[in-house]
């Protein structure tokens, strides 16, 4: 039998988290849901509450929802946060992301995208709502020239630009003047110095290290 997930839905607004729970009662792998309106309150019980999941609000009073993932994993370093917030901002997916978030939601999303969104983190993957990730790679500019940060070559850094990009391998091959078994090999290894498994998990670990300028 599956384990049912231990949810924590962390935000300020109570008819937010009661519609939310509502919803979420309704998901079969959902078992206890605990509420909590701002970081602090999470931290005062998250130990003896023991998430699998934390549904965390950004813009919170008395704690934030950064300074409240970077302190629940800290003492929960197993524990899946999911960063939920109305605005689409760079700021804040890179904070959150960089705080240790595994995913990053838009409260306008839609509750198949909630849903998707616990399943994939719950399952070790990364999840961004496909309106943040479609802005991120439209808003991608170029590489910045420094690589010190990785351990990815500079060519392997102007790959991963044109992947996140969204470009195929051939038409990244066109584009650099190498061969398709060149750009193969290069995304193979991207992926394995980034420990990523898709697209979306490479872009989350270039916004994470500032590989690329954002408009």
């Amino acid at each position: 039998m599956t384990k049912k997930l231990i949810v924590y839905l962390v935000d300020d607004h109570a008819l937010f988290r009661e519609g939310m729970r509502f919803l979420l009662l309704k998901n079969n792998r959902i078992g206890t849901i605990y509420e909590a309106e701002n970081g602090k309150q999470l931290l005062d019980n998250v130990e003896k509450n023991n998430p699998d999941i934390i549904l965390m609000d950004i813009e919170m009073p008395v704690m934030n929802g950064i300074v409240a993932t970077r302190k629940v994993l800290d003492v929960l370093p197993e524990c899946k946060i999911i960063a939920l917030s109305m605005y689409a901002d760079e700021c804040f997916y890179r904070d959150m992301l960089g705080a240790g978030a595994k995913g990053f939601l838009l409260k306008n999303s839609r509750f198949e995208d909630v849903q998707k969104a616990i399943e994939e983190v719950s399952n070790g993957n990364s999840f961004f709502s496909p309106e943040i990730l479609n802005s991120i790679l439209q808003n991608l500019n170029r590489p910045v020239k420094s690589t010190s940060t990785t351990d990815l070559s500079e060519r392997e850094t102007e790959v991963l630009y044109h992947i996140c990009k969204g470009l195929q391998n051939q038409e990244i091959a066109d584009l650099l003047s190498i061969s398709k078994r060149t750009v193969d090999k290069h995304r193979e290894n991207i992926l394995l110095k980034t420990n990523s498994r898709n697209t979306a998990e490479l872009v989350i670990y270039a916004i994470k290290n500032g590989l690329f300028v954002l408009d």
